[in-house]
């Protein structure tokens, strides 16, 4: 047996029962192996990292980062030592530095990012700019551990613009943390330390969805039983909507389901939930469900036009996780954030504990307060990311915070919204090439973030090649085998949309990672690879 063919067994032999994005890194190999052997390019579109980033922000602050260091270097400066900012008259100080320096690459944003700091935000400058200065250096631990108060306003100011959080019943506590992975990592610990999740409890997950939603839960340290809600409407004509049929919704009626988890919009799919949907889930919850835990990853949430968050809807049930990764191309610095409404469910839940488990938690957090029992529960998912003990030195570090900040004011004074709808236009134009490539109608949803694509290779062959065909396709192959045949022949890596607790014949794409020459060719390669096997069936049948 041919080393071809070992591979193909071996992948076979793992496929759906390893993580996608470990056996995407499987195919990578068998297509760096095969581009070595050709002048062909390895097109990876299995992962969202996105191939654009944002420069006058970024500008900006490292621009800004050079008047910060000219302030330590006023204090006190000897060869390669300085000393630490001070904020005595640090705003006049800085309105020199930018007229000495006009022509810095993001001046423009950091006197645009004071003014909006000032009238907006109603501000005192020289507190905002001195935590800016501080902050961006780097020389102090994070305080308060869980944000830097001004940097806390701007990014709530955000998070309402792009995401339609509403303040009902009070403002949104945020945490600064190392993107939404980690905000995940901490969600769920929290809820299982504070006995908001125990082991054998239920809790429900919208699938398809970001595989570490599904593998968390049954770890043995959570031991959660998992119900899904599957995406599975069909339209008129046969074809996936990825919305979720009210069968579907009313799983949510079981009062024992302690906590829902969605991506939305959705990964793979990339679709945001419906109007629809969401008002049937409004209707569901508060009539079932009240006491229903939410946690909603809104990452995508930009690129979906007039974008509501589940938060906007449940403000008093829900967490908010958020990642600044895909929309400003920052997956490097590990951006993200969690918010959680000042009256909140979680709250309500930790009184409402028997007094046995009050007490052991009181001893778990005895040492950060002499009233223990009345920490909020954000407050316990900071000190529980450092272990309690440590809580002292928890927090996300100040310079990354700073970079949100620029973010986030960068989008806030962009009134036209052209970065936004740049950032959009560029994922739909490579969409439109990819299915103009599978030659595939793309029809016009509302709800589709256009960040990935995932499509049912079985559906599509129906619709192209007939039932007959799609019948012979999936009893004579398996999705692996299509994966296999695009890394081998073409150095293309896809990743299979069942993993995501998606269709098993479907394929996620990203649209994000590649440039626009690249869709057209995975169309037409993957079309290519289809009717090769249309044109086998034919033969075998005599057609």
């Amino acid at each position: 047996m041919d080393k071809i063919n070992i591979i193909r067994e071996e992948l076979e032999k793992v496929y759906g029962e390893i993580s996608p994005f470990e056996f995407k890194n499987q195919l990578i190999n068998l297509a760096k192996g095969q581009k070595r052997k050709s002048s062909r390019t390895l097109l990876d579109a299995g992962r969202g990292n996105p191939n654009w980033t944002a420069a006058t922000p970024r500008e900006a602050f490292f621009t800004f980062g050079q008047f910060a260091i000219s302030e330590c270097r006023r204090v006190w400066s000897k060869d390669s030592l300085a000393g630490m900012p001070h904020k005595g008259g640090i705003t006049n100080r800085l309105a020199k530095y930018i007229t000495k320096n006009n022509d810095a690459p993001g001046v423009e944003l950091i006197r645009k990012l004071i003014n909006y700091a000032a009238i907006e935000l109603s501000f005192n400058v020289d507190d905002f700019v001195y935590e800016l200065t501080d902050g961006i250096i780097g020389d102090n631990y994070p305080f308060p551990d869980r944000i830097l108060p001004h940097v806390e306003k701007v990014i709530h100011d955000y998070l309402i613009s792009i995401l339609n959080y509403k303040e009902q019943n009070g403002k949104f506590n945020i945490f600064a943390v190392e993107g939404a992975t980690a905000a995940m990592c901490y969600i769920f610990n929290s809820l299982k330390e504070n006995y908001l999740l125990n082991k054998g409890d239920k809790i429900a997950i919208m699938t398809p969805v970001f595989t570490p939603y599904l593998e968390i839960p049954i770890l043995p340290t959570y031991d959660l039983q998992v119900i899904k809600i599957n995406a599975n409407e069909l339209s008129k004509d046969g074809k996936h909507t990825w919305q979720y049929p009210i069968s579907e919704l009313e799983k949510l009626k079981d009062k024992s389901i302690k906590a829902l988890f969605v991506v939305n919009p959705s990964n793979p799919p990339s679709v945001a939930i419906s109007d629809e949907c969401t008002n049937e889930l409004i209707n569901i919850i508060n009539t079932y469900n009240p006491n229903l835990m939410i946690i909603s990853d809104d990452v995508y949430g930009t690129f979906v036009d007039n974008f509501k968050s589940l938060v906007a809807s449940f403000p008093y049930n829900s967490i908010g996780v958020y990642s600044f990764s895909k929309y400003f191309g920052v997956t490097g610095w590990r951006l993200g954030t969690i918010a959680i409404n000042e009256n909140n469910i979680f709250d309500k839940l930790l009184r409402d504990l028997p007094l046995d488990k009050k007490q052991s938690l009181d001893k778990r957090y005895s040492d950060l307060s002499i009233n223990p029992y009345n920490i909020p529960f954000i407050d316990r998912i900071v000190a529980d990311s450092r272990q309690v003990a440590l809580n002292h030195t928890a927090g996300l570090s100040t310079p990354q915070q700073i970079q949100m900040a620029f973010f986030s004011i960068f989008d806030l004074i962009d009134k036209n919204k052209d970065y936004r709808n740049l950032t959009k236009s560029i994922c739909r134009r490579r969409q439109k090439l990819l299915f103009k490539g599978l030659g595939l109608k793309l029809d016009n949803n509302p709800y589709d973030a256009s960040y990935y694509t995932e499509f049912d290779l079985l559906e599509w062959a129906k619709d192209n090649y007939g039932k007959d065909f799609a019948i012979y396709l999936e009893k004579n192959s398996k999705p692996v085998d299509i994966l296999f045949k695009l890394a081998k022949e073409s150095s293309i890596v896809l990743l299979s949309g069942g993993g995501f607790s998606g269709p098993e014949w479907s394929i996620r794409i990203s649209l994000a990672n590649l440039n626009d020459d690249a869709y057209s060719k995975i169309g037409s390669i993957l079309r290519k690879i289809l009717n090769q096997y249309f044109l086998s069936w034919k033969e075998i049948n005599h057609i």
